[in-house]
């Protein structure tokens, strides 16, 4: 081969590499969450081999389930792992309880690829059911990354924390007015100033229009549907299928619920010195039964939507940041308490048929 040629190679190849490391996510933005609050789901080995043949290549666990773990061997498709809740007291105690958890969870399964630690899920202090874990989530989060490190691991897995877009804001409409309850902000400060001094690791953001628009909360005001005759202009604001601009904030133009909930959390953490941070939405998604506006066809407009969108674009507050997201979720859960439409987020039956045409 010829010097020139080579130089032409080793040209394109570094080019290749820059725009794979400036292009947001990377190839596939959107994941799925395969949680199992169920007892009629299909095996995780069968959960797998259908999550390959959708060409799914990200997925989140909720716990290190060994079946699922195995199953996700030598896939190539990354992978969130969450740190339970019920697990943060014992890994936050001591550093050795972390190196063992990672170890056998993480450093175990070296043929697993995997992308996040998730240290805790939807946990905040003013919270009654998960207020008990607050004050583990940060010392868990520190051990769990020196253990990443002592074996070698923390430049290819980073560690953060799935936090409910809800639960944390005091203010979340509009946007640029966002900031984190007093309470909330005493606990998520000293984990931002975490992340951002150990690699910027994009905080993980559970949130969720689905609930803006059925419990009229601010996030999806009353007045857009001035004038819109019989269409609900907050139903088509939360699933994404409107291209009018239904909110203007401080010169920013927004026609859907996702871009404006991403963007109230970059508008609070930027108050608390995140500014440097990205968001990864951990879980968004919409369901198919059991409550107002819960159908099969709002369910695909929704993520085929979100789908189209995040692959494509940034927010307005960040538009050329594509946002990694990941639906919830693979399954139905049966066990899952609350309303009648929490059992009903799943993608696809317990036979493995998917309810709806999506494309991933």
């Amino acid at each position: 081969m010829s010097r020139k040629m080579t130089t032409m190679l080793l040209l394109l190849s570094s080019l290749f590499a820059f725009l794979q490391a400036t292009s947001g996510a990377g190839p596939q933005d959107v994941g799925v969450c395969y949680a199992s609050y169920a007892n009629n789901q299909p095996s995780p080995q069968e959960t797998v081999s259908l999550a390959r043949s959708m060409r799914i290549q990200r997925m989140r666990l909720y716990s290190p389930d060994r079946n699922a773990l195995q199953a996700l061997r030598n896939t190539g498709i990354e992978v969130i792992l969450g740190v339970p809740n019920d697990h943060l007291q014992w890994v936050a105690s001591n550093q050795r309880n972390a190196n063992e958890w990672v170890q056998g969870n993480v450093k175990d399964y070296s043929d697993v690829n995997f992308r996040f630690i998730a240290v805790g899920n939807g946990i905040t202090p003013v919270h009654s059911q998960t207020a008990q874990f607050a004050r583990f989530v940060l010392p868990a989060m520190q051990n769990i990354r020196n253990a990443l490190s002592s074996m070698g691991l923390q430049n290819r897995i980073r560690v953060s924390t799935a936090v409910d877009q809800s639960e944390i804001l005091g203010k979340s409409f509009p946007p640029s007015n966002s900031e984190f309850k007093t309470e909330v902000r005493q606990f998520i400060q000293p984990i931002i100033q975490f992340m951002v001094r150990n690699g910027n690791a994009p905080l993980l953001v559970n949130l969720h229009p689905y609930y803006s628009y059925i419990h009229n909360k601010a996030d999806i005001p009353p007045h857009i549907n001035q004038g819109k005759g019989n269409r609900d202009a907050r139903l088509d604001y939360a699933l994404m299928r409107s291209s009018d601009v239904l909110v203007q904030d401080a010169g920013l133009r927004y026609t859907n619920a996702f871009d404006a909930l991403v963007d109230s959390v970059h508008s609070a953490m930027e108050k608390v010195g995140g500014n440097s941070l990205d968001i990864v939405v951990s879980e968004t998604g919409w369901p198919t039964a059991g409550g107002n506006a819960a159908s099969n066809e709002n369910a695909a407009t929704h993520n085929n939507n979100l789908i189209n969108h995040v692959r494509n674009f940034g927010t307005p507050k960040r538009p050329q940041k594509r946002i990694e997201t990941y639906i919830f979720s693979m399954f139905d859960e049966n066990k899952r308490s609350g309303n009648e439409f929490e059992r009903h987020w799943g993608i696809f039956w317990n036979n493995k048929q998917a309810k709806y045409q999506i494309r991933f």
